[in-house]
């Protein structure tokens, strides 16, 4: 996978988290709108390889988890998205329900509110965590 991949990943799971909620589906959507969330972020970390570099062993295996606040992290944005929950309320909103996500949530059952709540802080036009990590992939 690189870079490009993991962008069409998290623009196609979250189209699919959307349809899913449309649909009644709330534990599909909860759970593909973070999925969508991970993969953007691994964008952002794929975006920091150079071409013909070898990448640092730490690196690498901090990549290769499902925890969000670890792979905002390894992306190097740790600094800006505490900037930006310290200036956007919205933002920091945003951030505290995407940040519960984990992808043992595939195991659980999720009630609508929870699911429009997870979409809507990753989807938000002005606050959304989707818009902050396509301004880094």
């Amino acid at each position: 996978m690189n870079r490009n991949d993991f962008r069409e990943l998290a623009r196609v799971r979250l189209r699919e988290a959307q349809a899913l909620l449309q649909a009644g589906h709330y534990s599909g959507a909860y759970y593909l709108a973070g999925y969508a969330v991970e993969c953007a972020l691994k964008a952002c970390i794929a975006k920091m390889t150079k071409s013909g570099d070898f990448p640092d062993l730490k690196t690498v295996q901090d990549s290769y988890t499902h925890k969000l606040g670890q792979l905002v992290k390894v992306a190097g944005l740790e600094a800006e998205r505490d900037k930006l929950e310290g200036e956007d309320r919205a933002f920091a909103l945003n951030w505290g329900v995407v940040k519960d996500w984990t992808e043992a949530s595939r195991y659980d059952l999720y009630e609508r509110a929870q699911a429009e709540s997870l979409i809507t802080a990753v989807t938000n036009r002005r606050s959304g965590i989707m818009r902050w990590l396509r301004n880094h992939w």
